[in-house]
Order: structure tokens, then sequence, then C-alpha cells
């Protein structure tokens, strides 16, 4: 019965939905592309879970918050505007906004900054390639700021 499940499409997928395997294949060709290594390399700056460490108990602890949704947000810029000019605004305005073309956006997770990326799109739809991870360190030093 199980088996009847798994081999199903999703109507989201019969509607043109985007795949693991387009998402592989686009990172693959951007990276033949850029003449860069074949495969990215995670960042190191996580401690790696599936390595046998001597603590068998870190993955029971880890099971239980694994499946705790958080929200991620990917910030293009900002602006500050008056409620005299918010009003104003109508379908085509443009708000100019503090980021500049080219520059990597922020990636923040509740609310917290922890990697800034760049846009990519696969099929009509956006992603962000994570360029840079914040470190926990460099988190703390911008808190004490």
């Amino acid at each position: 019965m199980a088996d009847d499940f798994e081999n199903m499409e999703t109507p989201a997928e019969d509607a043109g939905q985007i795949s693991e395997d387009d998402w592989a294949a686009a990172m693959a060709e951007q990276v033949v592309s850029n003449g860069a290594a074949a495969t990215a390399q995670p960042a190191d700056i996580f401690p790696s879970f599936s390595a046998p460490s001597g603590q068998g108990g870190i993955m029971n602890e880890l099971d239980m918050i694994l499946d705790i949704p958080v929200q991620i947000t990917v910030e293009l810029g900002r602006t500050k505007i008056t409620i005299k000019n918010l009003l104003q605004l109508a379908h085509g305005s443009v708000v100019e906004l503090d980021a500049m073309a080219g520059e990597p956006m922020d990636v923040l997770v509740n609310g917290t900054l922890i990697a800034q990326g760049e846009v990519v799109v696969v099929n009509d739809k956006f992603g962000i390639r994570l360029t840079d991870i914040i470190t926990p360190s460099e988190r703390m030093r911008k808190l004490n700021r």
C-alpha cells in the first residue's frame, strides 16, 4: 500500500512544479559554466551529525526539533517613505530600495541573518544560492554592537 503512494504523482507535480532534479540540473549547469569544481562543498562551520562521534544521544535530541517549522526570508532591500508618499503609490509605481543591483541578498531565519546569497531562476521560479554563511561568532558580534 505504501508503494502505491510513493509512485503516485501529486497534482502539484502534474501542474509543472519544479522537481529537485530540475534544481540539481540547473546547479550542475551553472557549476560547469563557471568552470568551478564539479561539486559544491558544504560550509564547514556546523558539526557533522552523520559521523560517529561517541555521542549516540545527540541524534535523538535533534530528532525532537527537526520538524519545527522556521520562516526563511530573503530580503531584497529596504526603504523608508512618508505616509503621504505611501498613499500616492499606484499600479506601476517604483519604490527605490537601499540595495544596489548585484549586491548579495540577506537570508534571514526567524528574523536573524544567517547567510547571504544571489538569485537564481529555474523554470521561471526564483531561488537563492547561498554565497556566504554567517558563523555563530559573527552573529554574536553583531548582537553586541
